[in-house]
Order: structure tokens, then C-alpha cells, then sequence
């Protein structure tokens, strides 16, 4: 898995910002802002879960707050909660990543994760790629 823009199907990132595209579901417009907001929240385990908007998320937090301000679920998931959700495989726009003790998503094809590449620690969009492996693909129905 590895980022490549498409104009009109992949999201934009500039300067840590990322920007659907113009024709992209009104789902994943608020999807991507959601993930912006969370762009300089730090690491905290358990974080997302007890407060809508906390102080730092874990990586199931995020992905929770990503799908409930899109509109997508309500409450929150643990990483094993997603095992379960949506639908089986890659989804057009929203992907989920999901294994026991660990959850990521792709919107729009960014990835937001809480801990791979480069070293930072908590919810950041990226585009590199990163080991898939013992994970499985979710998404939302119809994303």
C-alpha cells in the first residue's frame, strides 16, 4: 500500500493539511477534516474513548473519531471492535486496517495512523507505505 495522487480520487497533503477531493463524498469531506483536526493530538493510550474530544488518541481512538465525525458509526470501537465492522475488503474511499491490538484507515488514499514512519507519535496523515501484514481490510458500507 503506498500513496500516488489521482486527481479526483486521491486526497491532497500539503503541509500536514490534507484535502479531498472536489467530487468526493460529503462523508469523506468531513472524514478528512476530522483527521486534520487530530494532526497534532499526541499518542495517548485509552485516548478517543472515555471523551469525544480528548486531549490525545490511541490508534482505535482516532480511527473511531475519523468514522463517528464522517458520520459513518456512533460511539467507539477497540482495535478488535473493527475486526466486525462494515464490510469485508477494501472500500472505494475509506479502507480500515485492522488487527488484534492495532487499527489504521486510508481516506481518500492517506493513510492516518498512530505510530508508523518517521518516528511521530499519534494520529498523523501519511503517505508511505507500511507493513499490512496479519491485518485485515474493512470499510464502511458504500465507502
Amino acid at each position: 500500500m503506498s500513496y500516488q495522487f489521482q486527481y479526483g480520487k486521491t486526497a491532497l497533503l500539503q503541509n500536514g493539511i490534507a484535502y479531498a477531493p472536489r467530487r468526493a463524498p460529503a462523508a469523506v469531506h468531513r472524514a478528512i477534516a476530522a483527521g486534520n483536526r487530530l494532526q497534532n493530538k499526541p499518542y495517548k493510550w485509552g485516548g478517543g474513548h472515555a471523551v469525544l474530544n480528548d486531549r490525545g488518541y490511541d490508534c482505535s481512538g482516532a480511527v473511531s473519531y475519523v468514522l463517528r465525525e464522517a458520520g459513518l458509526m456512533s460511539g467507539h470501537m477497540s482495535s478488535r471492535g473493527f475486526l466486525n465492522y462494515g464490510e469485508s475488503g477494501p472500500g472505494k474511499w475509506i479502507t480500515l486496517y485492522v488487527r488484534n491490538g492495532h487499527v489504521f484507515l486510508t481516506v481518500a488514499g492517506l493513510r492516518i495512523d498512530t505510530g508508523w514512519g518517521g518516528g511521530r507519535k499519534g494520529p498523523r496523515w501519511q503517505t508511505g507505505s507500511r507493513p499490512g501484514k496479519g491485518h485485515i481490510m474493512r470499510h464502511p458500507p458504500g465507502f
